[in-house]
């Protein structure tokens, strides 16, 4: 049996313990609680601001910035290529 279905189980177990139940309904733990899940969203979120900020500061491309641009001259690339073609069509044979 993996961690994960041991903790799966044991949480079971948990949640049909009457002293669980009872500290489900006390808002003050459940607000406890909601903070604590939500606690690693926000880490996240907060060094990746502050990565983009330093990246700014660097004057360093950010991941994003990098895959919007390799985006971009890809579809330049193409639309160079498709003028290439119609310009080849319009020119007489020698």
């Amino acid at each position: 049996m993996s961690i994960k279905d041991k903790m799966k189980q044991r949480g079971m177990e948990l949640m049909g313990d009457p002293r669980v139940l009872k500290l489900m309904q006390n808002e003050q733990f459940m607000k406890a609680m909601m903070t604590a899940v939500q606690v690693p969203g926000k880490v996240n979120t907060f060094t990746t601001e502050q990565a983009e900020r330093f990246a700014r500061m660097a004057r360093v491309p950010t991941l994003q910035e990098h895959k919007d641009l390799k985006r971009q001259v890809k579809n330049l690339k193409s639309d160079v290529d498709r003028l290439k073609k119609r310009l080849e069509a319009l020119e007489p044979a020698d």
